[in-house]
């Protein structure tokens, strides 16, 4: 959603390759490696955690048959997650929940 895809693909390419991998085993039913869960960006929103030279987060949602729905991706620089990065993340799950009730 949004601009994630495009701020995923601009990331170095171990951290793609990691973050693709991941996906991949989300959209199989598997368990990623470094998962938890995102209540608050919205109900069964989740983080994967992807390790390199700098910490990336990629926000999902895969509750639903048709797709796993990439909210947001982004480096993280702190020990907490910034406002912005949990705003933002929380502004596409409504998106995605309103969408989804026009359907």
């Amino acid at each position: 959603m949004g601009d994630s895809r495009a701020r995923l693909q601009a990331a170095p390419a171990d951290i793609r390759s990691d973050a693709g991998y991941q996906l991949g085993l989300v959209q199989r039913g598997e368990v990623p490696e470094d998962f938890k869960p995102m209540p608050d960006v919205g109900s069964g929103a989740m983080e994967i955690r992807v390790h390199g030279d700098n910490e990336y987060r990629v926000f999902y949602v895969a509750r639903y048959e048709e797709a796993v729905y990439v909210l947001h991706c982004f480096v993280k620089k702190t020990q907490a997650i910034r406002k912005a990065d949990l705003d933002l993340g929380r502004k596409r799950f409504a998106a995605l929940m309103e969408a989804r009730k026009s359907k």
